[in-house]
């Protein structure tokens, strides 16, 4: 299934580049030219998505494979190993993504109290109880608060852990990576001493890439926040209990050399450089397929986004095929529809599940998600000009967009993207409002293009692509006639008066005079004679009396 090679792909697209980039896109003559994409790409992409749902920085999960894969390549590990354990620790947190899901009952910032909840040790009741008091329903009325730390401490972590291990045995079905690293992620909120969960598992009968993650993970943390001497007091306390001690005693020798290690050159290369062979190389398929689950996964985060992201991406790539645009063109707007939300992951559920409106900085977070999509795939080379697509998918032609681009930074697939996510998101029901019709959705994109917001070229071969009927096109009448001007043409070419014309059309003599007028005026002739020779030459005297 996967094609393997030695050669590694690096590099981050810039901002700059994106009128190049698309141009160079649009003058490939098939998809099979596209560039080359990795699964350390894609996976590392999904990463630092992961990283925006559970409040960590970026490149968190980066530096914690690094961690961990040289932390196994210490303990000995075979190469196969180290392939497991390199890709379960850039996707050990991945369920926790949708965690979060499950916090923002507690809470209105679920990625910020991901963020805090990672610093509590679980083992100590005492700690635990103390971070809800003080994080659940913060900022509540007080009857409400007490029932949100109420509910929680019923939940409990168990919850939380269950999530996370049936979304990270998903995401492991979805990605196809094999069903070793699959069973792996779905270890890594399991404990040494078993008193993890949600399978209680214990000692060896956990992975050993599951075992390391757990280690990388957490003083990759403390060591961001304390320095190192916290992480290896984290380390040393947990030894035996959380962690496996023998992982345990090789990281309190190498601790130093590690972090000084992983501040010697970019991450994001060091990622890729690091990957064991073989390299794992995607096939056109194989990008669409991982593309498509990614987008599942993202849209999961709220139930009012179910299936956004593989709909908008569809309606682009009718639109790119009704507009005749190239294949590889075509491709790229459906790959971008279905990135096009990976930002989502860094605004607060909360925020996409409200009913009442949006506070200012609810509103700003909300509407920066674009920004952050493009910042996810930036750095890789293969899909960074996805992201700056993806990136403008709010943009409108005056400028109006959630980023303020104007139309002559407005490619054409990025204005196809922009009108399939209005179109696709009218259609869908949303916390604050149902669903609209699909002819109400059509008359509001046709009604933006109207007002110059919207390309009207990309508007109606969107709409065609939806399923709507292209509006009839009238005819222009010769001489730049109206329709009523036409009416009186044709009785002055059968010889009524002025008077036997007014009674036919029920107007006046005198509106009559003014319209034969206004034709002779039109069609540049002073008689009638002109008038009927004018209409008998356009085809314009019908048979009828």
């Amino acid at each position: 299934m996967w094609h393997t090679n030695d050669s590694g792909c690096t590099g981050v697209a810039s901002v700059e580049a994106l009128q190049t980039v698309v141009h160079d896109e649009a003058a490939m003559d098939g998809a099979a030219r596209t560039p080359r994409v990795r699964l350390a790409e894609v996976v590392g992409s999904l990463s630092l998505a992961t990283d925006l749902a559970t409040g960590q920085p970026l490149e968190h999960a980066l530096r914690r494979s690094l961690l961990a894969l040289w932390l196994g390549e210490e303990l000995g590990l075979p190469a196969s190993d180290l392939s497991d354990v390199y890709y379960v620790a850039l996707l050990g947190t991945v369920g926790c993504a949708i965690e979060g899901t499950v916090f923002a009952r507690f809470g209105t910032d679920d990625i910020a109290l991901s963020a805090r909840v990672v610093t509590v040790d679980p083992s100590r009741p005492l700690e635990l109880a103390a971070f809800g008091l003080k994080n659940f329903g913060a900022g509540e009325p007080p009857l409400r608060r007490i029932k949100k730390v109420a509910s929680g401490a019923l939940t409990g972590i168990a919850e939380f852990r269950a999530v996370c291990r049936d979304v990270a045995l998903r995401v492991g079905d979805m990605l196809e990576i094999g069903p070793t690293i699959r069973q792996a992620l779905a270890q890594c909120h399991e404990r040494w001493d078993g008193g993890g969960g949600p399978q209680r598992l214990k000692g060896e009968d956990i992975h050993i890439a599951a075992r390391i993650f757990h280690v990388a993970h957490d003083v990759e943390i403390f060591n961001r926040i304390g320095g190192l001497d916290a992480a290896l007091s984290v380390a040393r306390g947990r030894a035996g209990k959380h962690y496996d001690s023998k992982i345990v005693h090789r990281f309190l020798d190498l601790g130093q050399p590690l972090f000084s290690r992983l501040e010697s050159e970019p991450i994001w290369d060091a990622v890729l450089s690091a990957e064991p062979a073989p390299l794992r190389w995607l096939s056109s398929h194989e990008i669409d397929e991982l593309a498509r689950a990614l987008a599942n996964f993202v849209d999961l985060r709220s139930p009012y986004t179910l299936g956004h992201s593989v709909g908008v991406a569809t309606l682009a790539e009718q639109t790119a095929r009704e507009l005749g645009l190239s294949e590889s063109e075509a491709v790229a707007a459906r790959r971008a529809g279905l990135f096009h939300d990976l930002g989502r992951t860094g605004v607060p559920v909360a925020v996409w599940n409200k009913k009442r409106p949006w506070t200012t900085e609810e509103r700003q977070r909300a509407q920066g998600h674009p920004a952050l999509t493009e910042l996810v795939l930036a750095r890789s080379s293969a899909l960074g000009h996805l992201g700056m697509l993806a990136g403008l998918h709010h943009e409108r032609l005056d400028g109006s967009g959630y980023r303020g681009a104007l139309a002559s930074f407005l490619p054409v697939a990025a204005r196809i993207l922009a009108a399939a996510d209005l179109y696709r998101t009218k259609i869908e029901q949303r916390p604050h409002r149902r669903a609209l019709r699909p002819e109400a959705a059509a008359a509001l994109v046709r009604r933006l293009a109207q007002a110059g917001q919207l390309d009207a070229e990309v508007v109606k071969a969107l709409l065609v692509a939806a399923g709507h009927p292209a509006p009839r096109r009238v005819p222009e009448l010769p001489g730049g006639l109206s329709d009523r001007e036409l009416e009186v043409l044709r009785h002055i070419a059968r010889g009524l008066s002025n008077r036997q014309m007014a009674e036919t059309l029920f107007i006046s003599p005198k509106t009559v005079g003014h319209h034969v007028q206004h034709i002779y005026d039109k069609i540049g002739v002073s008689t009638r004679v002109g008038a009927t020779l004018f209409a008998l030459q356009h085809g314009l005297v019908t048979d009828a009396p």
